[in-house]
């Protein structure tokens, strides 16, 4: 006898939701089980820079706890916009990660048009591992030595004095705007393309100062090949305990700090991302970890997403209007 329309119906929405039940402790499983196979990290920028170094202290230490090859995969390109880009588009599973320093998440996007992602939307923050200082250093042959002299110096030669900079945009070219702005004076900048000419041209007397990542730098700084003037942080660099801050010397708000971050395509499972911060963070908690950073002159953050979260959302804002009010671009 053929089954009325009404059982075929209630048939039919049993059948659904045992299918239903059944996927949900499946889900479940899957996030639970992240990862099962191998992560990518990737670095938008070359080999061998302070964030590809940092990125592999954590993708060790990560696949150590996990249980599972963290690999870290460089895209370098546009200023960190074509790695970031390619996590963009990657699935949200907690299998593609990116570590970047801030430009990518917080600058270039205020300076390029046409940026392959929205730093504001496209990603899920997860931890800001490190930051660092920027130091004001000068060559051996420029004969202002401390603060006063140097704003000094500024005000007796607008626009002549050059600075050194790993690029349009780069955190020690933004350091530079921001202390030209609050001492009212105005350097020459001089863009290079990437941080070792820069430092090489200071070496070689060919520009006056720089706004330098202070992990790289600090061995010319101790070889004396290169003086510290002042730190941009917010207290003074444990490993330059001579050196005062800016705003001991007489500048406040002027406080610049390098940093990287880790963060995943939007839409992790919850499961996934609390499993990843948690594993991101203790790599940086690490006792080993920690001394090989700080050894450099870098310091621990190891925030949390809810952190990072609302750090780069007040990075955004301020280095937005210091662009705009600077009229900065990528050229």
């Amino acid at each position: 006898m053929p089954f009325s329309k009404n059982f075929r119906r209630a048939i039919g929405a049993a059948l659904s939701l045992s299918a239903a039940l059944c996927a949900v402790p499946l889900a479940a499983q899957a996030q639970g089980a992240w990862p099962d196979k191998p992560v990518t990290i990737v670095v938008p920028f070359p080999a061998g820079g302070s964030t590809d170094m940092v990125a592999r202290a954590m993708a060790q230490h990560m696949g150590d706890k996990l249980g599972q090859n963290f690999v870290v995969d460089n895209r370098p390109g546009a200023t960190g916009t074509i790695g970031a880009g390619f996590v963009k588009r990657a699935a949200p599973d907690g299998y593609t990660l990116l570590v970047s320093s801030l430009g990518a998440f917080v600058v270039t996007p205020h300076l390029q048009k046409n940026v392959p992602y929205d730093a504001t939307k496209d990603f899920d923050y997860i931890t800001v591992p490190v930051q660092a200082p920027n130091v004001l250093v000068a060559n051996v042959a420029q004969k202002a030595r401390t603060l006063p002299e140097v704003i000094a110096l500024l005000k007796a030669q607008p626009g002549k004095v050059s600075f050194a900079s790993s690029g349009n945009g780069s955190s020690d070219h933004l350091a530079a705007e921001v202390f030209w702005q609050q001492t009212g004076t105005q350097g020459l900048h001089i863009p290079y393309k990437g941080g070792a000419p820069a430092v090489n041209d200071l070496l070689g007397n060919q520009v006056d100062f720089s706004f330098q990542n202070v992990n790289a730098v600090l061995p010319h700084i101790r070889a004396g090949k290169l003086h510290a003037i002042a730190v941009t942080g917010s207290k003074r660099s444990p490993v330059l305990p001579d050196v005062p801050t800016l705003a001991e010397a007489g500048v406040v708000s002027a406080e610049v700090y390098s940093w990287q971050g880790m963060a995943a395509p939007k839409g992790l499972p919850a499961a996934v991302k609390d499993k990843l911060a948690a594993a991101a963070i203790a790599s940086m908690k690490d006792p080993a970890v920690r001394k090989r950073m700080e050894e450099q002159g870098l310091e621990i953050v190891a925030s949390t997403p809810a952190e990072f979260t609302a750090f780069q959302a007040r990075e955004w804002a301020r280095w937005k209007q210091l662009i705009e009010a600077r009229k900065i671009t990528a050229d």
